[in-house]
């Protein structure tokens, strides 16, 4: 029995040898068929080698082929793409196969090793996911890099303002600041929304880009900024703020601020784990909802990490980084959902704006009073609903009703992914929580940090006809120390007609 089993893995070893040396072959003349396509494109009158860019050839699932002759099995995951109608002289950098998707073991896949929650970078291994010749067999993670902001990349290769082939030069971005490790990046379980070592990927990774030609991306920066809004002038005017020329560099209000952006980086399991689901409810919901973008959530099982196609987030940290990880020095936190009507544009229909700038300014009082003050900013425009979506009542008592009649829900945020950058700048508690949203509350500390001060906006910030949001949100469970309505008395808060 036993003399059959070791025969039986001889003869399995020999098999994957035998591919390996038979995709190595197909990997070289695939080289060569590619270099002989460009030499006849360069030489073709006409032809599209003549301005500057490289034909790009798309690997096929089945091994790396360009040839548009190729025939391949169905089960291979690809298809010729529907016939383009475009002007003659426009040649597509294409080839006449695509893949659609890939499957676990196939040849030619083999994606470069990724152990989530491991405390060495090198040991957790980088996030690979661009579908480039040279990487789409190394893959280990689902989707695209810059979240929905992918679409636009796809717009530029497809139009040709961008080279198929361009790959990006780091000289000089590495990050403004340094940012820990903490324990919390080698803990599974508390990052699983970012890859902890995203802002460290063109370093920490340096010899497999250069040597093995991989193409791998950050998917966080670190910057250094001044900020100016309009009321940051009127506090100082007001004394509320003073200026100090460090965080509060002069008598408009100019702030110094360090800057960390986010892409979001998925670790399925732990997203699954969070919500309380199976991560095979969480793939094909994902794939079913994004309208089958990405059909390697259901064929490969094997690879955990999906680059989701949404906003990331935006830190601004007032004072030195340092501190926000000091258990010693005080932080005030503001985490705020973005608002555009009132953010941006300065609505006064809700308090969106107002909150922000108060928790500016008492992140800025915190950071010169020798702690730290954070404002983290998540794109979630509309309660994670979108603007579309969203509907506002000019009622109190009915305000979540028109967002629910639409889209079922009247809030998608869903707050449990959210404590994540805060394990990633290494907080491991906040002195003063500048919200008032429970889901943010509860869903921080269910995370293990303690809140140990709640602050709600001050009734002086809180614009009039904004009223309806703010007693529609305590109602519904939001933080007060002041009166909670009763529907009775809800109902008596109405905003101003649109007519007004």
């Amino acid at each position: 029995m036993a003399s059959g089993l070791e025969d039986v893995k001889e003869a399995l070893k020999a098999i994957s040898l035998g591919q390996a040396k038979l995709l190595s072959a197909v990997e070289t003349l695939s080289q060569r068929v590619a270099e002989l396509e460009k030499e006849e494109d360069r030489r073709r009158p006409g032809s599209s080698g003549t301005d500057g860019l490289k034909r790009t050839e798309t690997p096929l699932a089945g091994g790396y082929t360009p040839s548009p002759s190729a025939v391949l099995p169905a089960e291979a995951g690809t298809q010729s793409p529907p016939p383009m109608a475009a002007s003659p002289d426009f040649k597509s950098s294409f080839s006449s196969r695509v893949v659609l998707t890939t499957y676990p073991k196939q040849l030619g896949i083999r994606p470069l090793p990724l152990e989530w929650g491991a405390a060495d970078p090198l040991q957790r291994g980088p996030v690979t996911v661009s579908r480039s010749p040279s990487t789409i067999g190394r893959r280990n993670a689902i989707g695209a890099h810059g979240g929905s902001y992918s679409i636009y990349y796809a717009l530029a290769l497809a139009s040709r303002e961008l080279r198929a082939d361009h790959r990006p030069d780091y000289t000089n971005t590495e990050p403004a600041v340094n940012i820990g490790p903490f324990p919390q990046w080698g803990d599974k379980k508390k990052i699983v929304a970012m890859d902890p070592w995203g802002h460290m990927v063109p370093w920490l990774f340096k010899d497999i880009i250069e040597k093995e030609n991989v193409d791998l991306r950050p998917t966080i920066a670190i910057t250094k900024a001044h900020m100016k809004l309009p009321e940051l002038e009127e506090s100082v005017k007001n004394g509320r703020l003073v200026p100090d020329g460090k965080v509060c560099l002069n008598a408009s209000g100019e702030l110094s601020v360090t800057k960390f952006a986010v892409e979001p980086v998925w670790y399925l399991p732990g997203v699954a784990e969070r919500f309380g689901i199976d991560e095979g409810t969480l793939r094909r919901s994902l794939f079913e909802h994004t309208g089958g973008m990405y059909p390697e959530l259901i064929t490969r099982s094997d690879i955990k990490v999906f680059l989701p196609p949404i906003g990331g987030l935006t830190v601004y940290c007032f004072g030195d980084p340092a501190r926000m990880s000091d258990p010693s020095k005080r932080l005030a936190l503001r985490i705020h959902d973005e608002c555009n009507g009132s953010d941006v544009f300065c609505s006064d229909i809700c308090t969106c704006r107002p909150y922000l700038i108060f928790g500016i300014e008492e992140a800025v009082k915190e950071a010169q009073n020798g702690g730290s003050g954070v404002v983290i900013y998540f794109r979630k425009e509309g309660r994670a609903l979108g603007e579309v979506t969203k509907r506002g009542e000019d009622r109190a008592s009915d305000y979540f009703k028109r967002t629910e009649n639409i889209a079922g829900v009247k809030d998608m945020r869903f707050q449990a992914l959210m404590p994540d950058i805060l394990h990633w700048l290494g907080i491991t508690k906040i002195d003063r929580m500048l919200s008032m949203s429970n889901m943010k509350h509860d869903a921080i500390v269910g995370q293990g940090i303690p809140i140990h001060e709640r602050v709600e906006l001050p009734e002086s910030w809180i614009p009039a006809d904004s009223r309806v949001e703010i007693d529609a949100k305590i109602n519904a469970g939001y933080f007060t120390t002041g009166h909670r309505m009763t529907e009775e008395e809800l109902k008596t808060v109405q905003g101003r007609i649109w007519e007004e």
